[in-house]
């Protein structure tokens, strides 16, 4: 496990096109699918990071607590899945369907989409307005992995709720942090 900090995407930039394939559904979900929605929100997670692991709960209860307010959710996983295979699709369901998740989970098997979105940690967020510009991106919360933070997800919902209300974001913004997303031989970015 490398521990890894978000690149930071300067905020302003257009939210990348993608075409994914939902690990439950089978469905493909595409940047399209969010219409006129407010916000959008882009995490890209994985099931073995011990990170995730440890905001797993929240992410579900994001979905939850946001699933009839104006904001589309997706979260993609990018890890190559032949060196990790919890990260495979099959696993990725089980994932899906045990924490409930309200929100479609894709599998980015070429890590374009991570590439295109400068992701380099899992879990790592993006957050766009209605315009689909970058409003947020940094940390969940600071709740990490043996600290006694609280994972509330509350720098994250603070960006969701002023995105929603039309109201600007604090460009305060910290990193993310968590595991390294798990390039295929040739593929790491190195951003």
């Amino acid at each position: 496990m490398v521990l890894t900090q978000s690149t930071m995407m300067p905020l302003g930039t257009k939210a990348a096109e993608f075409n994914l394939p939902d690990v439950v559904s089978g469905n493909q979900i595409t940047l399209d699918k969010f219409g006129s929605k407010k916000a959008l929100l882009i995490m890209f997670i994985c099931r073995h990071c011990p990170y995730v692991v440890h905001v797993k709960d929240e992410l579900a209860r994001l979905g939850r607590d946001y699933e009839k307010k104006d904001i589309g959710i997706i979260a993609i996983s990018s890890n190559d899945a032949s060196s990790h295979p919890d990260d495979a699709p099959a696993s990725l369901k089980e994932f899906a369907v045990e924490l409930g998740l309200t929100y479609p989970l894709c599998y980015d098997e070429t890590q374009d989409v991570a590439k295109s979105y400068t992701a380099a940690c899992t879990p790592d967020f993006f957050l766009f307005d209605a315009q689909r510009k970058l409003v947020y991106r940094g940390q969940l919360d600071s709740g990490r992995p043996g600290n006694s933070e609280p994972v509330d997800g509350r720098d994250l919902r603070e960006a969701i709720d002023a995105t929603i209300a039309g109201q600007p974001v604090s460009a305060m913004q910290k990193p993310s942090a968590g595991c390294n997303i798990k390039w295929k031989a040739g593929r790491d970015p190195a951003y």
